[in-house]
């Protein structure tokens, strides 16, 4: 446990700053209170209908593939409900399962949901391998390629996600339109990530797709965000709760817009603290940390710190939250995020986290290394503010002011997406 570890997140540390954030009003409390009530949770009490169902019937015949396989995706389906480990890990021991008693031929369902249950889990490696073998035997061609473009992103193998993609075109298919907009977003081109989203959420709602219409109104709210469409973002988190009141990430989402957008830190606070009444993963601690750092309250900001580390270290993550890890890391214990940032490069070669290793690095005192890695890596290859961000501090630290001026500015566009904290660092660039 992290008791005896002081840990100080220099990306939370408020800063005194003369010119004020500029704030907007852009929710109502009676639009989303409705959905705070923790006794509704119909998506929780319909997946352990589910399970119960599901459970019985392999307790009958323990050999029934189908009923393996049906099982697996309910305890996915509760892991996404609970947060819970204990359950994405229970639907790998089952997808193992069935791969292991199916035919050839009927192996290629189980092995696509054991992949996708390794992406959850950050093993973007053993997705991707996976993915390739089953893609190579008897199997659904089209279906495994479309996973294959998502584990080859995750890896940051680009040119190869692309041939995938661009092997797949359909514009009339629902699955497609998803990664197309994924590849937009991925080479800066919001506009047609926006485009090609709201073409999917149509598509879904032309088919009268629960499922799909969740997906896809969630993921356009995000994209409406990243856009400075905040009005447009939170009316599509409403849109997604009016379909499922019990929906978690929308309303972490509505938390954030209250934070970022309206600078309203204790209304977001009792947003969340409903939230993680039923939803429990360990970065809801790191949202509450920032939320008591803007409010100018240090030891609580560090206990959540410190509560979100504890949750992680005792849920069996693996390395799902290392970049959170890195950065809390980065003041106090340099060395063990150096480490973990090495050990994340391994896992997931990309520029963004790359951009990580720079800023565990920078830390560490390796100020040529990390601006070596900034450079080969990361500069122009990403758009995320967080990598940004990072590039700006390596290049502060070599002292190119006009590389900083530069990313300064393209940062100060992304101010809602980094937070009134976050933000009141880049003005200190």
């Amino acid at each position: 446990m992290m008791k005896g570890y002081i840990i100080l997140l220099g990306l939370l540390l408020l800063v005194g700053c003369e010119s004020k954030p500029k704030y907007e009003k852009i929710t109502k409390v009676e639009d989303y209170d409705v959905f705070l009530n923790t006794q509704n949770t119909p998506t929780l009490d319909e997946t352990l209908l589910q399970q119960r169902y599901w459970s019985n019937r392999l307790d009958k015949d323990t050999t029934g593939i189908g009923d393996i396989g049906q099982l697996a995706n309910v305890y996915e389906q509760l892991f996404a409900e609970t947060g819970n480990m204990q359950h994405l890990l229970a639907a790998e021991t089952l997808y193992k399962k069935a791969i292991a008693i199916s035919a050839d031929n009927f192996r290629d369902g189980f092995e696509r949901g054991l992949a996708k249950n390794y992406i959850s889990q950050h093993r973007f490696k053993e997705a991707n391998e996976l993915l390739q073998k089953s893609f190579e035997g008897p199997s659904q061609k089209r279906p495994t390629q479309l996973m294959l473009f998502d584990s080859t992103m995750e890896l940051g193998d680009y040119d190869r996600a692309y041939e995938y993609l661009s092997a797949l075109k359909d514009m009339s298919d629902y699955n497609y339109l998803i990664r197309l907009s994924k590849w937009s977003d991925h080479i800066g081109d919001l506009d047609s990530a926006i485009k090609y989203m709201e073409m999917a959420k149509e598509k879904a709602e032309s088919h009268e797709s629960k499922p799909l219409k969740i997906w896809s109104y969630s993921n356009l709210a995000d994209f409406y965000g990243h856009a400075g469409r905040i009005k447009e973002s939170y009316a599509h988190y409403l849109k997604t709760l009016e379909l499922q009141p019990d929906n978690s990430y929308v309303k972490r989402k509505i938390a954030w817009i209250v934070y970022a957008a309206e600078g309203n830190a204790k209304e977001s606070h009792r947003i969340l603290d409903s939230v993680m009444k039923n939803h429990q993963l360990p970065d809801y601690y790191l949202l509450k940390a920032e939320l008591y750092a803007f409010e100018g309250n240090t030891a609580a900001s560090k206990n959540a710190e410190e509560q979100f580390v504890n949750a992680v270290e005792a849920g069996q993550y693996g390395g799902m939250y290392n970049t959170y890890l890195i950065e809390l890391y980065a003041e106090a214990a340099p060395k063990k995020a150096l480490e973990i940032a090495e050990k994340e490069v391994a896992n997931r070669n990309t520029p963004l986290i790359h951009s990580y290793l720079a800023f565990a690095q920078l830390q560490n005192g390796q100020d040529a290394e990390a601006l070596k890695t900034i450079e080969t890596n990361v500069e122009g290859k990403t758009f995320e503010p967080v990598a940004l961000y990072h590039s700006a501090l390596v290049y502060k630290a070599n002292g190119n002011s006009k590389k900083v001026k530069e990313l300064k500015a393209e940062l100060e566009e992304a101010s809602f997406e980094l937070g009134p904290v976050m933000a009141s660092k880049v003005k200190e660039l």
